[in-house]
């Protein structure tokens, strides 16, 4: 099994490593390699791209390192079955509780996953065991007193009142509740410098996003699913958006290789958080 075009393209700017790891995540991606299956060995791809040994090595490693392949000792090099279980977000935010200067970045739909997850590690501030100098979270959620597209009624796709005063409930409740227990931290003086900022843009997530630290990212869809609602005393079907059913992709920033795959994703988050980061008008507690 060879995959696409015969050749790196020498005019291409990448480097040929990064042409043949993007060849090759494309067409894992895309099925066009099925989970399980072998890729060809360095040898074979050096032959089929005309790139060194080293280079398909390389190109190999990128996509280990992203979790899409795995070596089997003496078998070679297989496509990673797609797991069904989400990334764990609460080991690598835990994890960033360690460094002087923690930052979370947050878009979603109501910020109850961030909530959970952040606990944690603000309980072992409280404990001593974390010491952080600093810590500064935004967080993105729509806008409750603007029209959505979805969620929306299933029975004719209309926008829902009393479900966006029903989410704007379990919005606050989250996004307020992370804002008075990190602020609590600073107030109580076990941290040096706190802040947390709630803004609402006019718009429905179809996924989230994490970037933590700037230097890791978990991103996921949120699936479209039918259920019923008592809003307004009665019983409503809607069209919802449901976090706990969305997978967690995590990437996480190369520091060698400022041009790789998930360093350029993680930046690609980072300047869209950015750009609707500047039009969300502030939500007070």
């Amino acid at each position: 099994m060879l995959i696409g075009m015969s050749a790196i393209d020498p005019d291409d700017p990448r480097p040929p490593r990064r042409q043949l790891a993007d060849l090759l995540r494309a067409a894992i991606i895309t099925g066009k390699v099925k989970p399980g299956e072998k890729l060809p060995s360095g040898p074979e791809l050096a032959q089929r791209y005309g790139v060194s040994k080293v280079t398909a090595q390389q190109a190999v490693a990128e996509l280990r390192t992203e979790g899409l392949v795995f070596s089997r000792a003496g078998s070679g090099v297989f496509v990673k079955e797609r797991t069904s279980k989400p990334v764990g977000l609460r080991p690598h935010l835990e994890r960033a509780f360690v460094e002087p200067k923690v930052t979370v970045d947050f878009a979603g739909f109501a910020a109850e996953t961030l909530h959970g997850a952040i606990s944690e590690p603000l309980d072992k501030i409280r404990d001593g065991r974390f010491r952080p100098q600093s810590i500064d979270v935004r967080i993105l959620v729509p806008d409750p007193g603007t029209p959505w597209s979805l969620p929306s009624r299933a029975s004719d796709l209309a926008d829902s009142p009393a479900f966006r005063r029903r989410m704007q409930r379990i919005m606050e409740r989250h996004a307020f509740g992370i804002h008075d227990e990190v602020l609590e931290l600073k107030r109580i003086g076990l941290i040096e410098s706190a802040s947390v900022q709630i803004r609402v843009y006019p718009a429905a997530p179809l996924f989230k996003l994490y970037v933590i630290n700037q230097i890791d990212a978990f991103f996921g869809f949120y699936p479209i699913e039918e259920h019923q609602l008592p809003l307004d005393g009665e019983d409503t079907v809607m069209l919802d958006l449901v976090g706990k059913n969305a997978n967690l992709f995590h990437l996480e920033t190369d520091q060698a290789d400022r041009e790789s795959f998930q360093s350029q994703f993680i930046e690609e988050c980072q300047r869209w958080f950015e750009s609707v980061w500047k039009i969300g008008r502030d939500l007070e507690p």
